[in-house]
């Protein structure tokens, strides 16, 4: 399909277009949801007017950056780790794939003993979210590489660190940006519900508020920042992504 950017821009586009047409017409109550255009009015009034919003905003998104650090990061070594030990991969893969089928939100009390309530609470609360899709992707990708790279390091007798940095990584880029946009979704959701359940600050928090008053045009511009700002860092992902692919099979 040639340009695919353009073809998402008019797909929303065509769905925010509509979602305005139902609110407007009456078909959707505005007791249910207000319309975009007022969901952007509200936004950038929140913006230029409330007093909680940057520090709220940045609360938030620094336990977001945080918890996709610990989600990328120790994702990625894990995966490394179970895919040089078959056994232990053997033994932990039903927990990997199950393990979605159970809320991570039981944790957070556990969480709260932990660490209390606060940012680190929230991090690690985020962090839960997407770790393990990071494990995931990092298995599928390493077994994507083609059996000849492991021949090449052993025959050069480079060690498993060296192989790892300089063999692996390379060979994996491509394919982990799955892994990466997956965890950057799951990271954004546990922060937010978080921060929903029980903070002391943070757009989540704002978010319980205004859906408890009944302020509508509160709850949805924040539900539109925290959209136009994930899908900022997914589109950014996704051109580094297109530029690594053609840079790889040079194409």
């Amino acid at each position: 399909m040639k340009h695919p950017g353009l073809w998402r821009l008019s797909i929303v586009a065509v769905l925010v277009l509509t979602i305005e047409l139902l609110c407007r017409g009456g078909v959707i109550n505005s007791f249910t949801m207000i319309p975009p255009s007022q969901m952007f009015v509200a936004l950038v009034s929140m913006i230029r007017h409330a007093d909680w919003f940057w520090g709220d905003t940045r609360y938030t998104f620094q336990n977001v950056v945080a918890a996709i650090a610990l989600s990328v990061v120790p994702g990625f070594v894990v995966g490394l780790v179970l895919h040089a030990l078959p056994r232990l991969r053997r033994v932990l893969n039903p927990v990997l794939l199950s393990y979605y089928s159970v809320p991570t939100f039981v944790f957070y009390p556990l969480l709260i003993v932990i660490f209390g309530i606060g940012q680190l609470s929230l991090t690690v609360m985020g962090a839960l979210f997407g770790v393990v899709a990071m494990i995931s992707s990092t298995l599928t990708a390493i077994d994507r590489i083609p059996g000849v790279y492991g021949k090449v390091a052993r025959v050069m007798r480079m060690s498993r660190w060296r192989r790892a940095l300089q063999i692996t990584l390379p060979a994996a880029t491509p394919h982990l940006f799955t892994g990466v946009k997956l965890a950057v979704a799951y990271s954004v959701i546990g922060v937010i519900a978080g921060e929903f359940i029980l903070a002391t600050a943070g757009l989540g928090r704002r978010l319980s508020l205004s859906f408890n008053e009944f302020d509508n045009a509160t709850m949805y511009g924040l539900i539109l920042l925290i959209f136009i700002v994930v899908a900022v860092i997914n589109t950014a992902l996704q051109h580094w992504e297109a530029r690594i692919y053609r840079r790889w099979y040079r194409t």
